[in-house]
């Protein structure tokens, strides 16, 4: 699936011509603080280059740009957390997929943009009939992001650290999306 809409937000597959919005928004403040409780950090994903990742993108691990009429407004990227080279997840269950959305614009936030870029998400990730949940690492200090996904579904399972990020891992069981959006709106959020 190429391009999905919801409430004027489109996801499309992010390309080498968005690195530089890309880098733009790791710089951004609510973004670092969305991947880092270091308050020296100065960007986001500890310094990770935007064009390697674009550049390495393949069916495990791919990027999306989601727009507001046509403007960028934020990213997410989409991976198998099983069969993804870098191993983030270390040793995981199959069939599920694993979620990082980040809002780069200041002026889109607290507008039901992340709530829509999520959705859409969910409908790419439940396209494929295996995938049996969703699951997504926010920072364990980011409350305000819990609280967000909560309410779209996901369900704490336990804390984890990633490196030395400490973080809760939240999931959204298919069964639970099917109950809450599937019947109604699936395809059409």
């Amino acid at each position: 699936m190429s391009r999905s809409e919801n409430n004027g937000i489109v996801l499309r597959p992010a390309t080498l011509t968005d690195v530089e919005i890309l880098d733009y928004w790791n710089t951004q403040p609510q973004v670092i603080s969305a991947t880092t409780d270091d308050p020296r950090a100065e960007v986001a994903f500890d310094g990770a280059s935007m064009a390697d990742e674009l550049a390495g993108q393949d069916a495990y691990n791919q990027y999306y740009i989601a727009e507001l009429h046509g403007r960028p407004i934020g990213a997410m990227q989409i991976i198998d957390p099983h069969r993804e080279r870098s191993h983030y997840w270390g040793e995981i269950s199959p069939n599920l997929r694993a979620i990082d959305i980040w809002i780069g614009e200041p002026d889109c936030l607290g507008k039901g943009y992340g709530k829509s870029m999520m959705r859409l998400a969910f409908q790419l990730c439940f396209a494929e009939p295996a995938v049996t949940a969703i699951i997504i690492d926010p920072l364990a200090s980011n409350v305000r992001a819990h609280r967000f996904y909560q309410r779209l579904g996901f369900k704490p399972v336990g804390r984890r650290r990633f490196g030395d990020d400490d973080c809760l891992v939240l999931e959204l069981l298919r069964d639970v999306w099917d109950a809450k959006f599937g019947e109604d709106d699936g395809h059409e959020c």
